[in-house]
């Protein structure tokens, strides 16, 4: 055998025995996947994060998918002729942009499952109307009526429990019922931090379209790797972090809070980045941790 293809194949071996303690470590347990952005909208990338999610159920993981659909709630809104409103960064979710909303989300949702199913796994959508997974109250932005736009109150985790242990993928579409039993549309963060906190997660990943958390969001170099709760806290009171990330990174500080184990936030334009960042010593985007928990990371020598 030629030199050349003889170190391919010893540094595919490497790769597998680099991930070996990650499978050890988190097999049988749950990660939740807040699946959005890029990802959601261009085929390969959507090819990719399917694949990556399946793998993960395949060698023992317990995954859960969260999607949001927001680029494509737009464009149908737009298609109707309506015009998307949107009040301090939120949708405004009227009536009529309910129903277009939960129609588009549950066609995502089957788009997901049939992937899924088309690697050979057992995969479920469902919504949080279902089993009663998420009740709602009504959301307001800084006082102002945003619609039928929902703030995740409960969490009734037994459907996911029971798809779960029958070995399904549940993928959860986040739409979700209040008091009155009218709908309501959910933001995906929101819903999958609720859901991961419901479940008792070891890990929840966030996909973006961004990197991860830089100590200078000016500066490309200073992407952080791994951060405790602490930093996260100490960034965001030192004004470093801005537009976006401010909600998300209040998510991963709740949801560290609330028993989840760890929380990345990662690159979802990256191919294969979910792979790449629990499989590997260094991971891609940027993993955040409990003060007292120890650093999995190890530094390369």
């Amino acid at each position: 055998m030629e030199e050349k293809n003889m170190q391919e194949i010893l540094q595919k071996a490497e790769v597998l025995i680099e991930a070996l303690p990650y499978i050890q470590r988190f097999n049988r347990k749950i990660i939740v996947v807040k699946y959005g952005g890029s990802a959601m909208v261009d085929e390969e990338l959507k090819k990719s994060v399917i694949q990556d999610v399946t793998l993960l159920k395949l060698v023992g993981f317990k995954p859960i998918i969260v999607h949001g659909g927001g680029k494509e709630i737009s464009k149908w809104v737009g298609k109707v002729g309506m015009e998307p409103e949107f009040i301090n960064g939120l949708r405004k979710t009227d009536a009529a942009t309910m129903e277009i909303a939960e129609m588009v989300l549950g066609k995502v949702n089957k788009s997901l499952v049939q992937m899924v199913e088309e690697l050979g796994v057992n995969a479920i959508g469902i919504s949080g109307k279902d089993g009663g997974l998420l009740k709602v109250d009504k959301k307001y932005s800084n006082g102002q009526d945003i619609g039928y736009v929902g703030e995740v109150k409960e969490v009734n985790p037994k459907i996911l429990f029971d798809l779960l242990e029958k070995d399904f993928l549940p993928i959860i579409c986040p739409v979700g019922l209040d008091d009155n039993y009218d709908t309501y549309n959910i933001n995906a963060d929101d819903a999958a931090c609720a859901i991961a906190r419901a479940v008792n997660a070891e890990k929840l990943a966030f996909l973006t379209d961004i990197e991860g958390v830089y100590k200078d969001p000016a500066d490309k170099s200073t992407l952080i790797s791994e951060l405790t709760v602490s930093g996260a806290k100490d960034l965001i009171e030192g004004g470093n972090i801005g537009g976006g990330m401010l909600p998300k990174l209040n998510n991963c500080i709740d949801a560290i809070d609330n028993g989840v184990s760890r929380v990345h936030i990662l690159d979802g334009r990256i191919p294969h980045c979910l792979l790449l960042e629990i499989f590997t010593n260094k991971g891609i985007g940027t993993a955040i941790l409990g003060d007292s928990d120890e650093k999995f990371y190890k530094e390369e020598a």
